[in-house]
């Protein structure tokens, strides 16, 4: 299908309104717990958040390749990249989810396109005279993106151009080329968009993924936050879209670090109103997985809310947003991963449900079309920002003391998903049912599993698959009932990167509810590479460095290829609620700022990493009492 019929297509609004005149609000039961029919053997390497050129904000950062590209290079073919760069993945992905702002997608390169419909208003004129005309022009037209007020302006007026039949074209034209790419079982393109709530600056954007193809994701419009910037008025989309056409689609937020403590509230949800029961299902039901590191900072952790972490402080991103919305303090616990899946704990007492009991992912959130997550590959988070000698000091959205400059981009990351095979439904129903987990970009497999009976000899077993899944559940999954056992038992085994650096160590992070209902968390160290010794404070040394500067190289002379055992909770409390993740670290390599600097032969400022400790972040395993 290349364009959509005016009779089928169901607009965001008409939805919305659609819902609240006749939908009956109840807790949809998810399905999240549901295992898979038969045993996901394959872990599948994945972006579920790309921008193309279809993205407003991506073209006017200088992105010009439109979703072919964005397929071509995610699946391994080369391109040139809109800077002129030659641009290639050293490993194909597997999957990947070109998911465009849905305000004003795909208006500019309609506009520049000198698109008929768009032609008609003048100042759309305008703007493509300048886009088609000298370099001075397209300067000026550039000065647009530059300036928080003049974007807002040109946003708004590319939603005003953007009326249901011109996006409707656009839709129907991007999913049938996503369609195009799909190939079941080699590589799979999942459609989805971003909506893109940002109220007052402050970050509550998700990720919407149709399990669908065209025939069912054809029949709606991406919902846009002008429409609304509620969250719960998506998930009512999302609901309305699933009674309407028989499909299935999730939400994923990111970058609850720029939320400014909106993401993950505690006790006041968004728009006002107690966190109640009803709110926690519907939250558990349209969000099971959370994007918890990108280009934009990491989100598991921050070091003020884990003082006893040594590896909290992970590309932290806290002076605000890049609208230049101050951080305060208190922001953080509603902002965090780790510190959200503890609120979620204490939440499911009080209510009965636990509306933050989600997996882990990472992505890009690249807005150059290309999907790179790799440090000696990185493209940068804007056209404007491909590998040039000075990006490192180059100021990204707001400026002054609450600019983040270009070093401070992050090479990360990708979602690795356990599934059946390769294909849209597989891929899908592995992120709702949480059986993925986070990278910042290398490619470590990693298995989790939680039971009550595991043994030490598990860890060595020829088939550890089969023997984690026939004693518990996989990671996603919820501890089942106790019996006798004293503690629960977790089996964990990571192999290195197959072309990427070794491992340092394994840890298990728990979070649970004490006596007195406070939330607490403790990190352990499970396994670990060469002979070293916790010392009397329990802390493990550190693994060594290896990287040369110089030649931004590193030798594999440290760390293990392989680490696998079987952990128990030396502190279980049965009366108590928990959950448990796994972090893989890498030993320590080159950080991207380091290959540019031997790239280019620069000096950068002292304060500028050049060395990165990479990591997995597995979707926890929840114990409930």
């Amino acid at each position: 299908m290349n364009t959509l019929s005016n009779s089928l297509h169901i607009t965001a609004r008409a939805l919305l309104l659609a819902l609240l005149a006749a939908t009956t609000w109840s807790p949809v039961s998810s399905v999240a717990d549901a295992g898979p029919t038969q045993l996901p053997r394959q872990v599948y390497w994945g972006d579920t958040h790309l921008h193309s050129a279809l993205s407003t904000d991506a073209f006017g950062f200088g992105a010009r390749l439109g979703p072919e590209q964005a397929y071509r290079f995610a699946s391994g073919e080369p391109v040139t990249s809109s800077g002129g760069l030659p641009a290639r993945l050293d490993r194909p992905l597997d999957f990947v989810v070109l998911a465009d702002h849905a305000e004003s997608l795909g208006m500019m390169p309609k506009l520049y396109a000198g698109d008929a419909r768009l032609l008609a208003d003048a100042t759309a004129r305008r703007w493509h005279e300048q886009m088609t005309g000298s370099a001075e022009q397209r300067a000026a037209f550039r000065k647009l993106f530059s300036d928080r007020e003049t974007r807002k302006a040109a946003f708004n007026k590319l939603q005003q151009l953007a009326t249901d039949e011109v996006q409707a074209s656009i839709w129907g034209e991007t999913i049938a080329i996503a369609d195009r790419f799909n190939r079941p079982g080699v590589f799979t393109t999942l459609l989805g968009f971003e909506w893109s709530s940002t109220p007052g600056g402050s970050n509550l954007h998700r990720v919407v993924i149709f399990r669908d193809g065209s025939e069912r994701a054809g029949q709606v419009l991406p919902m846009s936050m002008y429409d609304s910037d509620n969250p719960e008025q998506l998930w009512a989309y999302l609901q309305s879209y699933e009674q309407r056409t028989g499909g299935r689609v999730m939400a994923i937020p990111h970058n609850g670090n720029l939320s400014n403590g909106l993401m993950f509230p505690a006790e006041t949800r968004y728009g006002g109103g107690p966190i109640d029961k009803r709110y926690a299902a519907l939250r558990a039901r349209w969000e099971p997985v959370v994007e918890v590191t990108q280009i934009k900072g990491d989100g598991e952790t921050h070091p003020l809310l884990s003082p006893d972490d040594e590896f909290a402080d992970y590309e932290t991103w806290d002076k605000g947003n890049l609208q230049g919305v101050p951080k305060s303090a208190d922001m953080l616990p509603r902002e965090y991963a780790r510190a959200a899946l503890k609120t979620g704990l204490a939440l499911e007492t009080r209510l009965g449900i636990n509306p933050y009991r989600f997996g882990l992912i990472g992505s890009t959130d690249s807005h150059t079309t290309l999907a790179t997550a790799d440090e000696g590959n990185f493209l940068g988070k804007h056209s404007s920002l491909e590998p040039t000698p000075d990006r490192w000091k180059k100021s990204v959205g707001a400026p002054g003391k609450h600019a983040i400059l270009g070093w401070q981009q992050v090479a990360s990351g990708y979602a690795g998903v356990w599934a059946q095979n390769n294909t849209r439904e597989a891929i899908w129903d592995a992120l709702q049912r949480r059986e993925v987990y986070a990278t910042t970009g290398p490619r470590i497999t990693v298995r989790l599993f939680g039971g009550w009976q595991y043994s030490d000899a598990d860890a060595e077993h020829s088939d550890l698959a089969a023997i984690g899944y026939a004693g518990g559940v996989p990671m996603g999954g919820v501890l089942p009932a106790r019996g006798a056992a004293p503690a629960p038992r977790f089996l964990v085994a990571a192999s290195r990167d197959p072309i990427g650096a070794r491992l340092d160590r394994i840890q298990v992070v728990k979070g649970w509810l004490d006596a007195d209902g406070s939330v607490q968390e403790q990190v352990f160290d499970v396994a670990w590479s060469g002979e070293r010794q916790p010392d009397r404070r329990g802390r493990l040394p550190a693994v060594g460095n290896s990287v040369d500067l110089a030649k931004a190289q590193w030798r594999n002379n440290i760390g293990a290829a392989e680490l696998a055992t079987v952990w128990q909770d030396p502190d279980f409390d049965p009366a108590r609620p928990a959950f448990y993740y796994v972090r893989v670290l890498e030993i320590p390599t080159p950080r991207w700022t380091a290959y540019d600097a031997t790239r280019f032969g620069v000096k950068m400022a002292e304060s500028v990493p050049m060395v990165t400790q990479e990591r997995v972040y597995t979707s926890p395993i929840w114990y409930t009492p």
